[in-house]
């Protein structure tokens, strides 16, 4: 079965997705989503909504998603040694494995932020709350985007994905191996009876196999050359997303389809204060008929022009609404407050003495709001974008080969990724707790600062190669300290003595020292 074929066969089962998602995205965002009809036509105008709350919503908490799942300045991930061999690794060498997964995780998100992952990244999670479905591609080039409206997909029981298809439209330029067979179809978009489309639709067509995925490219039901690939599952490049899940069902819901009754109604009062306040401010003067000013002469006068007339003959039309516009008004702001707290537009006070309680709350709501999606997201994003993340940097030499079954990595997602100095505050709180309770010198005593310092490094994610001296070192410098002061401390002794008084020791003024069997100096006199 070919590609198109396929891909034809599994649209039936997306349309009602693809449906719910076209009306979300005329609420929100409306070129997010378009249909197949509109695959072709992109040029097309698209309708704008009345409101701009449902936009905000969508832009803001795909934001707020994107820094709480990738943050900026800090790592998503943490490289440990498994629990099962804690106890077969040293102390000491447990702490050098961890400065070592540090600097291999500031490789990867320094790679990371080079790139334009997060550009498109945000993009995904934008569809992903109007729509609830994204799919993205890692290739070598970086990160691509396949929105609802482009993929079609099918899973198992247990959700988990067996075959995806892709849709796109490529160059005729970039297939030279089939220049000559790729001619029109019969009533195929793009003929119009004067010019033939410059583009073909190229077909992608994924499939599991145990446990690899294996997929090709197609054109007009023929494979292209050197378009078949394959990966293993855990490091697969096809990662399909979806906000939220539900059993039996192989896309997944938006956050927008769980509030699409307030956007219809704020929609709709938007409408209707828009229309209404334009007909409000509309001025309209009206001429009694048997009056004798006429209504030319009225429309052509001048301001402070004289005319000949009476004024009780004219008059002026009144909508008289604003009751009505006052009480639509009111509905509008009780649904912007609710849609606010539903995305998540948080105003943060902005200000020198914004504490970090204040953004730590922020985070919190964040977390207890959409904490189950988290775990969604962890498990279809972060979990194989890393692992692919780590398979490619293995591959191309920049980091060294983790052995399987001893290294893992660990997704910190949530509050812990937006503040990754947990474990920093923790062990400051530790070592503030037993100066307080044992005193400084229990601290002194019982606590190795080599570790603290290194401990304190990790947490910070800082290289301390060539900046942090070793606990050997530091010894040598106080051992030579110490030799040193005891060498001056003898000099001052020997100072101190009588032989090294001149007064004393004659032999240091110039004269000869007296000893036995020698004459004794003649005296004057």
């Amino acid at each position: 079965m070919s590609a198109k074929t396929r891909y034809d066969s599994l649209s039936s089962n997306r349309s009602q997705f693809l449906n719910t998602a076209e009306e979300a995205a005329k609420l929100t965002i409306p070129y997010l989503i378009r249909g197949e009809e509109d695959f072709y036509k992109s040029a097309k105008s698209l309708s704008t909504p009345w409101q701009s709350v449902g936009a905000k919503g969508v832009v803001t908490l795909a934001a707020k998603l994107q820094l709480a799942l990738v943050p900026v300045n800090t790592s998503f991930f943490k490289l440990q040694v498994n629990d099962g061999m804690l106890g077969e690794v040293e102390p000491q060498v447990k702490t050098e494995l961890d400065l070592s997964f540090a600097k291999i995780e500031r490789t990867i998100m320094d790679a990371i932020a080079a790139s334009d992952d997060r550009v498109i990244i945000h993009q995904a999670l934008k569809h992903l709350v109007v729509a609830g479905n994204a799919l993205i591609f890692m290739g070598k080039e970086g990160l691509k985007l396949f929105p609802l409206h482009r993929y079609v997909l099918e899973r198992d029981g247990n959700g988990n994905v067996i075959e995806i298809v892709t849709k796109e439209k490529i160059s005729k330029k970039l297939l030279p191996d089939f220049e000559g067979e790729l001619t029109p179809q019969p009533n195929a978009p793009g003929q119009d009876g004067e010019k033939d489309s410059e583009d073909v639709d190229v077909y992608t067509h994924v499939r599991r196999d145990n446990n690899r995925f294996l997929w090709h490219q197609e054109v007009n039901d023929k494979v292209i050359p050197r378009s078949m690939s394959k990966a293993p599952i855990d490091t697969t490049p096809w990662l399909p997303l979806r906000f939220n899940t539900l059993d039996g069902e192989p896309y997944g819901r938006g956050r927008v389809e769980e509030f699409m009754g307030d956007l219809k109604s704020l929609e709709a009062l938007s409408q209707a204060i828009t229309e209404g306040s334009a007909a409000a401010a509309k001025v309209v003067f009206v001429v009694s008929p048997s009056s004798t000013t006429k209504p030319q002469t009225l429309a052509a006068a001048g301001n402070g022009a004289i005319v000949q007339g009476r004024p009780d003959d004219i008059g002026v039309v009144q909508v008289g609404k604003q009751a009505d516009f006052a009480t639509a008004y009111q509905m509008m702001q009780t649904l912007e407050k609710r849609l606010s707290e539903a995305f998540l537009i948080l105003n943060v006070r902005q200000s020198e003495r914004t504490t970090a309680e204040e953004v730590r709350m922020t985070q919190m709501e964040l977390e207890q709001q959409l904490g189950g999606l988290f775990s969604v997201l962890t498990t279809e994003f972060l979990v194989p974008y890393l692992n692919r993340k780590l398979s490619v940097f293995q591959k191309t030499g920049d980091i060294p080969k983790l052995p399987k079954g001893i290294v893992q990595p660990t997704i910190v997602a949530g509050v812990n990724a937006l503040g990754r100095g947990q474990d920093r505050e923790s062990l400051g709180q530790f070592l503030t707790m037993i100066s307080q309770t044992m005193g400084p010198e229990a601290t002194q005593q019982y606590i190795n600062p080599e570790e603290v310092i290194k401990r304190l490094a990790v947490a910070q994610g800082i290289d301390i190669l060539n900046l942090v001296r070793g606990m050997q070192e530091v010894q040598q410098e106080q051992q030579q300290a110490v030799q040193q002061e005891q060498r001056v401390d003898l000099a001052k002794a020997q100072m101190g003595s009588p032989m090294m008084d001149p007064s004393k020791n004659p032999a240091l003024l110039g004269g000869e020292q007296v000893g036995e069997g020698q004459p004794v100096p003649p005296t004057e006199g």
